[in-house]
C-alpha cells in the first residue's frame, strides 16, 4: 500500500490535498507582497477604466457610422439606375433626407459625450453625414435632377442642344 510520501516522491508535480491547514481557512498560503484590500481596489478601478473604455468605443462607432453607410449608399445608387421612375427618386430623397435629419439631431446625438475625444468625434460625425449629402447630389446631378444649365434658370435662353445621340453603342448623327 502506498503512502502520501510515496506517492510524493514517485510524482514530484503532484499535490496532496488530502491534509488540511488548521491555521488558516485557505489550504494554501498567499505569495509574498499579496495584500486583498489592494486586490480589490485594483478591481473597481478596472472596472471603472472599462466601462469609460466602453463609453468611448461606443461614441466612436456612433461618430462613424455614417461614414460606414457610405458604401452602402454607393451600391443603393448603382443599383437604383439614372431613370426619371418612383424608384429612384425615392432613394435620392432618402439618401438627402436621412444624412439631413442625423445633421439636425447631432446635439441629441451626442448629449452624454465628454472628454477630449468629443470634438473628434462630432467633427467626424458631421464629416460623415456630409459626405453622404454630397453622394445624393452627385446622383440628382448624374439623373438630370439638379439645375445646372442656364436655360434651366432663364426662360430666353435656349435648351442645350444634344450634338449626339447614343443608343446600343453606335453612335447616331
Amino acid at each position: 500500500m502506498s503512502t502520501p510520501k510515496t506517492v510524493a516522491r514517485k510524482f514530484k508535480w503532484s499535490l496532496d490535498f488530502t491534509q488540511r491547514n488548521k491555521a488558516g481557512s485557505s489550504d494554501i498560503a498567499s505569495p509574498p507582497g499579496y495584500n486583498p484590500a489592494a486586490a480589490q481596489n485594483y478591481t473597481e478601478i478596472s472596472k471603472e477604466n472599462d466601462a469609460n473604455h466602453l463609453i468611448i468605443k461606443k461614441l466612436w462607432d456612433v461618430a462613424l457610422g455614417p461614414l460606414k453607410q457610405a458604401p452602402m449608399n454607393l451600391f443603393i445608387m448603382y443599383m437604383a439606375g439614372n431613370s426619371i421612375s418612383i424608384f429612384p427618386i425615392m432613394m435620392v430623397g432618402m439618401l438627402i433626407v436621412r444624412p439631413v435629419k442625423a445633421l439636425f439631431t447631432t446635439q441629441s446625438t451626442f448629449k452624454m459625450i465628454e472628454g477630449s475625444h468629443a470634438v473628434c468625434q462630432k467633427l467626424v460625425y458631421l464629416f460623415g453625414n456630409i459626405v453622404n449629402i454630397l453622394l445624393a447630389l452627385y446622383k440628382c446631378q448624374s439623373m438630370g435632377l439638379l439645375p445646372t444649365h442656364s436655360s434651366d434658370w432663364l426662360f430666353f435662353v435656349e435648351p442645350q442642344t444634344r450634338l449626339e445621340f447614343y443608343g446600343g453603342g453606335m453612335a447616331l448623327l
